[in-house]
């Protein structure tokens, strides 16, 4: 896309598009923050609903953090927007005390619980969010500079569950990811339709403002935020595809189904002679099932993998390792990975989230 297409408002025919698949919907939740980028998506929900002649009930939700003065004003702001587009508006609050690091974590997980929660009394209405290509590229390098695996350069999916609430089955959906930024500001302009500025956006103290400054000398070298997003989609492809040939390996070689705590136990001479990468996914796989301590880490994981790679071809084969609450050992020519003992008496695990398993 050129720099004159990227000051383009949104057109109808657009609009119809990035919203097709929402139709069915008998509610939609909004996440309005106030700020560009939701402002459009809440002004681009209701241009779309308004052209229909049956069409999901449009909720617009704004999160009040408590982190800010200016929070309330916004909100307000939101709810008078909202009101001349018809749509029905809530103000929530983060109630409680704030932690002192982390902040934008735990800001972000109360925003998913209370959007959830409106979610859930709205009969599971699915949350939309405004996430943006932009949003998209700066996910792909903020991962890339964690040392993310494949699973990670994925990015943002346009369909998730909603964070905090898979085991209720709420669905998140971003429709503006493929869109920039440019063209959901020039839409507002165009519309003159205001929008506030929150200047933790651009705090330097977080990693993601920092990355956002670096974003235009890395475009003028060619990595372009539609680059980067398009990289999120190849390697989006990749991970599907690992995905399925992972589940037709564990059909074959650890079909279910699986106890709880273990343990699962794998033909070592079959699993040596996997894929490298599908033997890795096999053992993460298992491991989060049997463990309670995860999800594993992936270089911890790699490590452990390494080591039983060497163990496989040493004699006797002998191995016993640790990672995310399972136990990993292998024995003559079976490896078995069951739930670790607790590290003390009387020391209780968390349960885990096994839905979150499921899918990539």
């Amino acid at each position: 896309m050129s720099s004159a297409d990227g000051l383009k408002p949104i057109t109808d025919a657009e609009v119809r598009a990035l919203f097709a698949h929402l139709v069915d919907f008998p509610s939609l939740i909004l996440a309005v923050s106030g700020g560009p980028d939701s402002t459009a998506l809440m002004v681009l929900a209701a241009r779309w609903r308004q052209r229909l002649r049956r069409g999901p009930k449009l909720v617009a939700v704004t999160v009040d953090h408590g982190l800010r003065p200016e929070a309330k004003r916004e909100a307000l702001a939101v709810k008078r927007l909202a009101r001349s587009l018809r749509i029905e508006h809530k103000t929530l609050r983060w109630i409680g005390t704030k932690p002192k690091s982390g902040i934008q974590e735990a800001a972000r997980a109360a925003r998913y619980r209370l959007l959830g929660g409106v979610a859930l009394k709205a009969d599971k209405a699915p949350v939309l969010t405004a996430h943006t290509q932009d949003d998209q590229a700066e996910t792909v390098l903020f991962r890339m500079m964690r040392g993310s695996g494949v699973a990670g350069l994925a990015a943002m999916r346009a369909g998730n569950p909603l964070p905090g609430h898979e085991d209720q089955k709420l669905a998140l959906f971003r429709p503006l990811l493929g869109v920039s930024k440019s063209r959901l500001t020039a839409t507002l302009r165009a519309a003159k339709i205001s929008y506030a500025d929150d200047p933790s956006n651009r705090d330097p103290r977080f990693a993601r403002p920092r990355l956002r400054e670096l974003m235009p000398q890395l475009a003028a070298e060619g990595l372009t935020s539609e680059r980067l997003a398009r990289l999120a989609s190849r390697v989006s492809r990749v991970e599907w595809t690992l995905y399925e040939v992972l589940n037709a390996a564990l059909l074959k070689f650890a079909p279910g189904p699986w106890p709880a705590k273990g343990p699962i136990t794998l033909n070592a001479d079959e699993f040596s002679r996997l894929p490298e990468e599908i033997a890795l996914r096999m053992l993460e796989r298992i491991i989060n099932w049997v463990g309670n301590e995860g999800p594993a880490e992936l270089g911890k994981l790699e490590n452990l993998f390494e080591a039983l790679a060497v163990a496989m071809v040493t004699h006797p084969r002998r191995f016993r390792r640790t990672l995310a609450g399972a136990v990993v050992t292998m024995a003559k020519d079976r490896i078995i990975v069951e739930l670790a003992p607790a590290r003390r008496a009387g020391l209780s695990r968390p349960a885990l989230n096994r839905s979150a398993l499921k899918r990539p």
